[in-house]
C-alpha cells in the first residue's frame, strides 16, 4: 500500500493554519461548524444517540441489532478494544497520508461504505445522500440490492461511479437483470454477498413487526408520531419501497406482491458455480462478501474475485460466530498474497480501521457507523462520520510513530493483545 502524501496538496498545506478541530482532508473542506449541532459531534457514539432519537424505532432497531443473543454483534466491537497500540515518541510525523487503493480505485483512506438494506428508511432518500457524501469525501459507496433508492435513482443523482451489492435470488433472470442494470448505471465494482442464503433470526425485528415491506402496527404508528422530522422527510420523497425490486421482478408491481416474493427468493442452493456465472456475466471488478473461514477464503481466492470481505454480516446472521477482527489475521495470512483482503464489522473509530490494516486488511467497510450519521443529520451526518474516522486514524497513526502503514504491519500493535 503506497501511502505517500500527494505533493503540493493545497488542502494539506493549509491545514496547519486552521483550527485543530478541522480536518486536513484533501478532497473535502466543509467546516465542522456547518451546523450548531454538528459542532458538538466528536465521535460515532454521539451520532448514534442522535439517530436513536430521530429514527423510528423499528428502523433504528433494524440497523442497530444482531441475531439471536447478539453475542457476535457485540464481539465485533469488543474484540477491537482488546487490541492495544504501541505509542512511539520523538519520531517525524510530517507528511502523513492514509491514501491507498481498493480494487484499483483511489481512496483517501482504506474505507468504503457497506451495502445496507433499508438505508432510505433511516432518512428520506438515504442512499442518494450517503452516495453523495462518500463521493465528495473520496471513498466508495455500495448500494444494496435491498435499497429504497434504485440503481437508476443513485446514478442520476451522483457524478462518480458507485459499487453495487448483489444477493443471489432463485429468480436468476432477475439476478441477470440486476447485473445488467448495475452495468448500465456505471457501477465500478460488484459486491457479491454469500452469507445470506437464509435469513438469521433477529429478535428485535420480530418484536417490532418489521416485515418486507414494513407494515405499520399501532405501536409503530404511535412511535412514528414522535418523529416529525423523519415523517416530513418521507412525505417529501416518492422513494418508500424497494426500488431495485418493485417494477423489475416478475409479478412484483406493488407492495402487496413484494412481500410474498421476498419470502421465497433468497436461494439456499447458492454455490461456487453461481459465483463463476455471476463473474462471467458481470465482467468487471468482483468483491466477495461474507467470508469468515480460511477454507472459504481459499475458495474465494481461487474463484478469480478481486477482493474478499471478512464479514459476519454485522452479527446479523450466525450468532456465535467469531468476530470479524478475530477472523481477519488468519485469513489475511492464508490468502492475502492472492487476493485483496478487507473486513467489516464493529468499526466505530479510526483506531479500529488502523488496527484492521495492521492485522492484514487492505481496506475496511462501515455499515452502522454511517447509518448513525445518516439517521441523525442526513448527508451532513455521513460526512461527519467520515471526517471523524479520518481524523482518528490519522492522529492514531501519528501517535504510533508512523507516517504510513502497510497491510499486515503488526509492529504498531502490542504483542499478546491481538488475534493471530
Amino acid at each position: 500500500m503506497n501511502l505517500a502524501r500527494r505533493p503540493g496538496s493545497p488542502r494539506l498545506a493549509a491545514s496547519s493554519k486552521k483550527n485543530e478541530s478541522q480536518l486536513a482532508h484533501p478532497y473535502h473542506s466543509t467546516d465542522l461548524s456547518m451546523t450548531a449541532n454538528l459542532s458538538t459531534i466528536t465521535c460515532i457514539e454521539d451520532l448514534r444517540v442522535v439517530a436513536q432519537k430521530r429514527v423510528p424505532r423499528m428502523f433504528y432497531d433494524y440497523a442497530d441489532s444482531g441475531a439471536w443473543t447478539e453475542g457476535t454483534y457485540r464481539a465485533n466491537e469488543s474484540d477491537f478494544q482488546k487490541i492495544k497500540l504501541r505509542q512511539r515518541v520523538a519520531v517525524n510525523m510530517e507528511g502523513r497520508s492514509l491514501r491507498t487503493t481498493m480494487v484499483g480505485q483511489d481512496v483517501v483512506m482504506p474505507l468504503a461504505i457497506s451495502p445496507t438494506g433499508l438505508t432510505g428508511m433511516q432518512h428520506a432518500d438515504g442512499e442518494i445522500l450517503a452516495a453523495k457524501a462518500a463521493a465528495d469525501f473520496g471513498v466508495p459507496f455500495t448500494l444494496s440490492t435491498m435499497s429504497i433508492c434504485s440503481l437508476e435513482d443513485v446514478a442520476q443523482a451522483t457524478k462518480k461511479p458507485f459499487w453495487f451489492q448483489l444477493y443471489v435470488m432463485r429468480d436468476r433472470e432477475f439476478v441477470a437483470n440486476l447485473i445488467d442494470r448495475a452495468k448500465a448505471a456505471g457501477c465500478s465494482a460488484l459486491v457479491l454477498t454469500l452469507d445470506l442464503q437464509i435469513l438469521g433470526q433477529r429478535h428485535k425485528d420480530i418484536k417490532n413487526g418489521l416485515s418486507t415491506p414494513p407494515k405499520p402496527t399501532l405501536r409503530n404508528l404511535i412511535n412514528l408520531a414522535t418523529k416529525p422530522r423523519w415523517c416530513m422527510g418521507m412525505l417529501g420523497t416518492k422513494r418508500r419501497t424497494f426500488g431495485n425490486i418493485v417494477g423489475h421482478a416478475k409479478g412484483v408491481s406493488d407492495l402487496s406482491s413484494l412481500s410474498s416474493w421476498t419470502a421465497e427468493q433468497f436461494d439456499p442452493r447458492l454455490s461456487w458455480d453461481d459465483v463463476e456465472w455471476i463473474k462471467q456475466r458481470w465482467g468487471g471488478k468482483l468483491i466477495i462478501k461474507g467470508i469468515l473461514d480460511v477454507e472459504d477464503a481459499q475458495l474465494a481466492a481461487n474463484s478469480g474475485a478481486d477482493a474478499l470481505i471478512v464479514s459476519n454480516h454485522g452479527g446479523r446472521q450466525l450468532d456465535g460466530a467469531m468476530s470479524s477482527i478475530a477472523a481477519l489475521p488468519g485469513i489475511a495470512d492464508a490468502v492475502g498474497s492472492k487476493i485483496e483482503v478487507w473486513m467489516d464489522g464493529g468499526i466505530r473509530s479510526g483506531q479500529d480501521i488502523l488496527k484492521a490494516v495492521a492485522l492484514g486488511a487492505r481496506g475496511t467497510m462501515i455499515g452502522r457507523a454511517f447509518l448513525y450519521g445518516l439517521g441523525a443529520y442526513g448527508q451532513a451526518g455521513v460526512t461527519r462520520v467520515l471526517e471523524i474516522l479520518y481524523k482518528e486514524m490519522d492522529t492514531t497513526m501519528a501517535l504510533c510513530g508512523r507516517r504510513s502503514i502497510e497491510p499486515g504491519d503488526r509492529s504498531i500493535l502490542l504483542p499478546g493483545t491481538y488475534p493471530t
